[in-house]
């Protein structure tokens, strides 16, 4: 797994002795792929402190805040800079509770409607008629939100997750499926709605708590891969990803957010759902596979494409919700 690098108890210590307030208690945490965490106490208040490679990342955690409600709850970032070693650094309040993803099946009934509440709460952040798919760094360059997809199929030089195509086109299995993948996103792109909703884009993997009874978001950090776009992407993100998170999977998270009367009623927000949330997982399950080509781990390489191959060959998912809302749309 690729990170910023874990960092030692004294390069901690040593930072935060430059920091307001005498840290107390320092303990690391478990979580990201990219940053190294530690939580401690300083001045009566509960912090967490991440080291990482991009300040921009921090930063997008930062603006975050603004979109915080009781069903987003977004932590409060302090401060962010970079360290004189040229990590970048932010310093948040602590939030306690149990990653989304480690719910156990058993809590199903308590996390779906704390899931659906939280996929509401993200579609229903208002968003102004120029907002632009890419919404931080604020020098990012406009795009449409089918454009961004597209170019999640292409393998871009300029990027920081680079250098996977060779490896997907010199493996026959691979190259097959992603070749076949590719074809049905570009053929299914046109199905997607020009829409600026907020996408958190990364639900799960650390980067979502809930509290110990599943009933409640306690916070949702890692705004990185943050865009504005379609609201079943996130729907989207949990479905490709729920056969690894039983309790995820139980949640039925598509389901539930197609039930919300007000996501219901809104004219157009359903057009072609099925097709969309298909569209949204091959898109998931294909830039991962150059992830973990970048990252070099075989196994959830192989694991992703054999999930990627079960998506691609079930084809759009029809739910019950769905049919009900296309046989009987009132």
């Amino acid at each position: 797994m690729v990170s910023a690098g874990q960092l030692g108890r004294e390069e901690v210590v040593a930072f935060l002795d430059g920091q307001p307030g005498t840290p107390e208690d320092l303990e690391p945490l478990a979580g990201g792929a990219w940053s190294s965490a530690w939580a401690y106490r300083a001045g009566g208040e509960e912090l967490v402190v991440r080291f990482g490679p991009e300040v921009s990342w921090y930063e997008a955690d930062r603006m975050a805040m603004a979109f915080g409600g009781p069903d987003l709850p977004v932590p409060e970032v302090r401060e962010v800079g970079t360290t004189p070693s040229g990590r970048a650094y932010a310093i948040s309040v602590r939030h306690h509770g149990r990653f989304l993803e480690d719910t156990p099946a058993e809590q199903a009934g308590a996390i779906t409607p704390t899931l659906t509440r939280l996929l509401v709460a993200l579609y229903r952040v208002p968003a102004g008629p120029d907002v632009p798919v890419v919404w931080h760094p604020a020098d990012a360059s406009a795009g449409s939100w089918r454009e961004f997809l597209l170019a999640g199929l292409v393998d871009d030089p300029g990027k920081l997750v680079r250098g996977w195509s060779a490896a997907l086109a010199g493996d026959r299995e691979l190259a097959a499926l992603s070749a076949a993948v590719t074809e049905r996103v570009r053929a299914l792109a046109d199905a997607c709605p020009e829409r600026r909703d907020l996408v958190h884009g990364d639900l799960l993997h650390g980067n979502v708590l809930v509290s110990p009874d599943a009933r409640r978001v306690e916070a949702v950090f890692s705004w990185k891969c943050s865009v504005r776009g379609d609201f079943l992407f996130d729907a989207a993100w949990c479905s490709f990803w729920a056969p690894w998170h039983p309790g995820i999977a139980a949640a039925d998270p598509l389901s539930g957010l197609l039930r919300v009367p007000g996501v219901r009623a809104e004219p157009g927000a359903l057009l072609d759902a099925a097709a969309r949330h298909h569209c949204y997982e091959l898109h998931i399950g294909f830039t991962h596979l150059g992830w973990n080509v970048w990252t070099g781990n075989q196994a959830d390489l192989a694991a992703t494409a054999r999930r990627l191959a079960e998506v691609l060959e079930r084809g759009p998912v029809v739910s019950s919700v769905l049919h009900q809302l296309l046989t009987h749309p009132t």
